[in-house]
């Protein structure tokens, strides 16, 4: 299969760091398509707020609207079939005798790079792009940098290609993916991201909160409302707020 060197397919849940993937891809590519998997996630307004977040990447970044292709939704209902976790079971999330959150879904990862790397086989697209993260996460061993370089000679190997993946907030923090946002897209995008973005483990879409909707109180929250904290006091976020005619920074309310 001829490889498009100019092509790639993000991982795309709906959420913070998939959604400032994906503007760092559509920065640096010419053609970037998506790709985000329906496996029983309890959290699965994430489907729901998927295409209103691509809708407005394409109406609100003119300069990326012509450069964003196809989404495809993969149904992988099997994974939440054998899977025991507070992620794809209606269990309380809690820290386990491993060390590891119940919300780590073991293989997930794994399993969402193998589809995407076949989808990108199928069209040609020599980049994958993922969110993962091991400097601010919840200690996903499936998120680790050794982890996806192995993946990706695994996947060149057994598909007899040269696939490249790319992690760009694999060594920053939440802050500094906030502060990536604005980098690419200014401050729409960081208002974008806080709008229509989700990252709650608990699907709560009724609680805003400066940083956006959600339960305030599960892992997600809890590291993206801290990096939002972190963000805001930065220098660089001072000044965006002076010049700024929309920052979202502000006190939590229910609505």
């Amino acid at each position: 299969m001829q490889q498009d060197s100019q092509t790639a397919l993000v991982l795309f849940s709906g959420g913070q760091d998939s959604t400032t993937c994906l503007a760092w891809a559509l920065d640096k590519f010419e053609r970037v398509e998506t790709i985000g998997f329906d496996y029983g996630q309890r959290h699965r307004v994430e489907l729901e707020v998927r295409p209103r977040v691509l809708d407005r990447m394409r109406r609100g970044f003119p300069g990326w609207s012509s450069r964003l292709g196809d989404d495809h939704l993969i149904d992988i209902a099997v994974l939440g079939q054998v899977s025991e976790t507070a992620l794809t079971r209606g269990v309380e999330i809690a820290m386990q005798e491993n060390g590891l959150p119940n919300t780590f879904v073991p293989g997930r990862n794994l399993l969402f790079l193998a589809f995407a790397a076949a989808v990108a086989y199928r069209r040609g697209a020599k980049h994958l792009v993922a969110g993962v993260c091991e400097t601010d996460y919840s200690g996903y061993p499936d998120c680790r940098d050794d982890t996806i370089k192995a993946m990706q000679l695994a996947l060149n190997l057994g598909m007899e290609t040269r696939f490249v993946i790319h992690t760009p907030l694999m060594w920053i923090d939440k802050a500094q993916t906030w502060a990536l946002a604005q980098r690419l897209g200014n401050e729409a995008l960081v208002h974008l991201i806080c709008e229509e973005t989700h990252t709650c483990y608990n699907g709560d879409r009724t609680h805003r909160h400066a940083w956006g909707f959600g339960c305030g109180n599960c892992p997600a929250c809890e590291l993206r409302a801290q990096g939002w904290e972190r963000f805001c006091s930065s220098p660089a976020s001072a000044r965006r707020n002076r010049s700024a005619p929309v920052p979202p920074c502000g006190p939590a309310r229910s609505i």
